[in-house]
């Protein structure tokens, strides 16, 4: 089920830089971001409700607080960047290099979660990083 979502996920992902980019056009890439945030954010609650997962506030931990904050921030710096990068350049060389993310997540997650990295992994690296290479210049 896992692969359903990430793949829908993806999906979404490229719907989102395609719309993105047009509806940029002529609007502040700041202004723009908290736009698009609030949206998220309003989706996001209501979701928390439908699902009846708002009891769960009461029981997340402050470790869990602090790094949910921290993320938060990183998607927002993530989200500013990307919408001025969509802004200022084309979406066929924005996205490539946004998705470089992939590889330096699994690089992230080898040194400070101890995931393992196999072999595969870094073949999956070092083409996504070539891909990306080729597909900008």
């Amino acid at each position: 089920m896992w692969f359903v979502f990430a793949l829908l996920s993806a999906v979404f992902a490229a719907l989102t830089s395609i719309l993105a980019k047009v509806g940029i056009n002529g609007v502040n890439s700041n202004l723009a971001t908290a736009i698009r945030t609030m949206v998220v954010v309003v989706m996001a609650w209501l979701m928390v409700f439908i699902t009846n997962a708002q009891s769960g506030i009461t029981q997340i931990g402050k470790k869990s607080w602090i790094f949910l904050i921290l993320s938060g921030l990183a998607t927002g710096a993530s989200w500013l960047c990307y919408y001025k990068a969509l802004q200022v350049g084309q979406a066929s060389k924005v996205v490539p290099v946004d998705k470089l993310s992939v590889v330096i997540t699994l690089i992230l997650a080898f040194v400070f979660l101890h995931e393992e990295f196999t072999v595969k992994s870094i073949i999956g690296c070092v083409l996504i990083a070539a891909g990306t290479l080729v597909m900008v210049l």
